[in-house]
């Protein structure tokens, strides 16, 4: 009675190839099986979690093209610059002219203040930790599958609400509104002193110009 097994230097061969089927096929398995970093693919790796628009790319690239406007520092704080405007008509123009000749120091200036708030209170800290990790988990469920609540899908803008209202409560035991209060009134007290009071780019002679009669 024959068998129909092979024989010889074929059944080495045959058990060869399977054995070689199986281990090429078992590293696409574990990826399939892998859990949430097995699913992730990999530009959601490289964009490190982070919804469209918002890659690290994008805001080196901001902060790149904000450093390389700034105005020399010395001179944005010569003191020999500042004087006292001569009317309100003064003010308004060198409160427009400085704002958009010194935009990019204004806005490290607030960068600043918004850090030396964020370093000088220890539950803001906690608290922003709390939003990253909520947003974090929220971010990650939604890639393994859709996230719905209340019959509607959570999507990039909507994650970041959700996060917000699970760490609200932190916020508002590390007292963030007046925290945004106090950053908002240091920012336009410093900004709003400095453009109304530095002299226009060109001196004098630029502000005469502004002022005559049309």
């Amino acid at each position: 009675m024959k068998s129909g097994a092979p024989k010889g230097e074929n059944c080495l061969v045959d058990m060869d190839s399977k054995a070689g089927d199986l281990f090429s096929a078992e590293p696409a398995d574990a990826a399939e099986s892998g859990g949430v970093m097995g699913s992730l693919p990999l530009k959601e790796l490289d964009g490190l979690w982070l919804p469209k628009g918002l890659s690290p790319s994008v805001a080196k690239e901001w902060f790149d093209r904000r450093r390389a406007s700034i105005r020399p520092w010395a001179g944005f704080v010569d003191h020999r610059k500042f004087t006292k405007p001569r009317n309100f008509g003064e003010l308004c123009q060198r409160v427009v002219r400085n704002f958009d000749t010194y935009n990019s120091n204004y806005t490290f200036i607030f960068l600043g203040l918004i850090l030396y708030c964020i370093i000088s209170s220890p539950m803001l800290l906690i608290a922003l930790a709390v939003f990253v990790g909520a947003f974090y988990i929220i971010h990650l469920k939604s890639l393994e599958s859709k996230l719905v609540i209340f019959g509607k899908e959570v999507t990039g803008p909507h994650q970041l609400g959700l996060a917000g209202a699970v760490s609200f409560p932190v916020f508002w035991l590390a007292g963030a509104g007046a925290a945004v209060f106090w950053v908002l009134g240091a920012t336009m007290f410093v900004i709003g002193s400095h453009a109304a009071f530095r002299e226009l780019e060109g001196g004098s002679e630029m502000e005469e110009l502004f002022m005559e009669p049309v």
